[in-house]
């Protein structure tokens, strides 16, 4: 086996071919857009980032484990600084050479459906057609818009965080946000301060974690205690703790009350919302009930007029070069073994099918390193892959080390990152032997 292919030049399409390279084989990669980045290089038709966007955990939790993020960079960079950085990444290990820009995968397909050792054939944009002998699709989950249906009919003006770039498109507008997760209290943030009057709908309560606790980063905090071994319950009580004295409790906020426990959903991290709720500026609301021209009717018996919605409703899992039959997709999205490896395939792997609780990139770097194990396993005809081979079967999804998340469409790919990522050495330290 010497040619693969990786579909995406964004953070996990890199990070595969890197570890692919360094483990001696021929890569390729196809990228649609004509540069590299995915969701960060702004601007690009398929990039999520907005013009305001930070990363939302710190460098040493967001850099890949054996690339650090330059000195000079602050504790939560900009977008410009993350493009910045993966391509000098892609420069430091000869990635770009590999690149083809401007390749969109619009099929994809087994050459022996069925067959473990299978061949991979892809047939891009341009009409041609690419064999590989194993493949790695890294094209993401975060740029296919989901926006949900209500009852009755808005007039007024209605846009997906996919498409929001700049504050200006709230000046003098009565805006609703709708969406608990990290972009939508952004957005709702930045509402607050150029729109004219701005509610936040949320299906629930969350916990809005601020970016420092003592003048630290957050989660470097939270990941001292799992370096220590401190228990679930204990990094709980404690996190339950630290929220109350640096954030208060969501009732006294004027926040609605959250239905879980901490770490049960996906983390908000974001220190302005509630600064913002408790002057006044947002309005905090339940779920939509109906719409009825520019009025919005809630489920907590409110309504109010708007002139804009931004539904940051989260994105669709999709792979639409690549038929559902040869994901094994389950429930709603696909079924692989630590949310990267196929449990019959051995030449078709997934790389950033995660929601981590943390960074990616790191998380990234382990499962491409984990990928490129196996395959050097296979070809060097080692045991360890027979048995790994064995194990993947399982199609056992990615850890949530004790953490029972809500059930919803937002964790259906959630990790929680530490134990993930110990999971990942684990296989790439078993498959080198």
């Amino acid at each position: 086996m010497t040619r693969i292919g990786v579909i995406g030049a964004g953070s996990s399409g890199l990070a595969a071919a890197k570890n692919l390279l360094q483990s001696g084989f021929d890569v390729e990669v196809l990228e649609r857009e004509d540069d590299l980045g995915g969701n960060w290089n702004y601007g690009k038709p398929y990039a999520r980032v907005y013009r305001s966007t930070h990363t939302i955990s710190s460098k040493p939790g967001t850099e890949y484990c054996d690339y650090p993020m330059p000195a000079a960079f602050p504790d939560y960079p900009h977008h410009s600084q993350i493009l910045a950085y993966l391509r000098s990444y892609a420069e430091a290990f000869d990635v770009l050479p590999r690149i083809r820009f401007s390749t969109a995968a619009e099929q994809v397909e087994p050459v022996t459906a069925g067959a473990p050792d299978t061949a991979w054939r892809v047939r891009t944009a341009d009409g041609t057609t690419r064999e590989y002998d194993a493949l790695v699709v890294a094209n993401g989950h975060n740029w296919s818009p989901k926006t949900p249906t209500y009852p009755g009919t808005f007039t007024g003006t209605v846009m997906h965080s996919a498409h929001y770039r700049t504050p200006d498109v709230f000046l003098g507008k009565r805006v609703l946000v709708v969406g608990g997760g990290n972009s939508g209290c952004d957005i709702i943030v930045e509402a607050a301060q150029f729109g004219d009057r701005a509610w936040h709908s949320t299906r629930r309560g969350y916990y809005y974690f601020p970016k420092y606790v003592l003048g630290r980063p957050a989660d470097q905090f939270g990941d001292t205690l799992h370096a220590l071994r401190v228990p679930l319950w204990i990094r709980r009580a404690i996190a339950s703790v630290i929220y109350r004295v640096f954030v208060g409790s969501p009732k006294s906020l004027g926040l609605p009350i959250p239905d879980h426990r901490l770490f049960e959903t996906h983390p908000v991290v974001n220190t302005l919302l509630p600064y913002y709720v408790g002057q006044g500026d947002i309005t905090p609301v339940g779920d939509i009930a109906r719409f009825d021209g520019a009025t919005v009717h809630f489920t907590d018996g409110r309504s109010s007029e708007f002139d804009l919605i931004v539904f940051a409703t989260g994105f669709n899992i999709e792979f639409p070069f690549l038929d559902r039959a040869h994901l094994n997709w389950q429930n709603g999205r696909p079924a692989l073994h630590q949310n990267v490896f196929h449990p019959e395939y051995d030449t078709l792997f997934v790389a950033g099918l995660i929601q981590p609780d943390s960074g990616q990139f790191g998380l990234v770097h382990r499962q491409t390193a984990a990928i490129a194990s196996f395959l050097a396993a296979r070809r060097d005809k080692r045991a360890s892959a027979a048995a790994f081979r064995a194990e993947k079967r399982r199609a056992d999804p990615g850890s949530a080390g004790g953490v029972h998340y809500k059930d919803s469409t937002r964790h259906y790919v959630e990790v929680e990152h530490w134990s993930y990522g110990k999971g990942l050495e684990r296989t790439a330290r078993q498959l080198a032997r």
